[in-house]
């Protein structure tokens, strides 16, 4: 079953990198408002990501990413190190064995690979991720044992429907 899951997500981010445009080995610039951002099975619905240069699923990337005020990306680890850099917003890091961080515009996260971490963002928070490697996500539950993506990340609640059944009829 993990390995299905890990394939599916696989093949999403490998969907995300083609949905991108980038020059390998030439200069150039990318604006943000031309990135094109997808949602990556694996990851919860509230963060997108858009690869800027490199293929996640092969090796070393640069990633934009985005998440809405609230978002959560529990914890978790990557096989290999990821950086953050925050172009905009304000987000809470927690990492095994050391106190919550704040990070905000400007500010820089460095994770090493196989470090357990958990990512709030704060206030829509936009970022880039480096990569040294294939990127990957474990998640772990309290103890620090991995757990499959659909208990890291269960399926959201649908609204109770408003009103008793019936109201606003004649």
């Amino acid at each position: 079953m993990k390995t299905v899951l890990r394939s599916v997500a696989t093949a999403a981010l490998l969907a995300a990198v083609s949905m991108t445009t980038w020059a390998q080995d030439k200069a150039g610039v990318t604006t943000a408002a031309s990135s094109k951002f997808a949602a990556l099975p694996g990851l919860p619905t509230c963060a997108t990501l858009s690869v800027q240069r490199g293929d996640p699923t092969k090796g070393a990337a640069v990633i934009l990413a985005k998440a809405t005020t609230g978002c959560l990306i529990p914890w978790h680890w990557h096989t290999t190190l990821e950086s953050l850099m925050f172009v905009s917003g304000k987000a809470k890091i927690e990492m095994k064995g050391a106190a919550a961080a704040a990070a905000a515009t400007g500010d820089y996260v460095y994770l090493p690979g196989k470090h357990q971490h958990q990512f709030t963002c704060v206030a829509a928070c936009t970022f880039f991720i480096a990569t040294d490697g294939a990127f990957d996500i474990h998640y772990v539950d309290k103890d620090g044992n991995e757990i499959p993506i659909e208990k890291a990340l269960p399926p959201a609640k649908k609204p109770a429907a408003a009103g008793k059944p019936g109201a606003g009829k004649k």
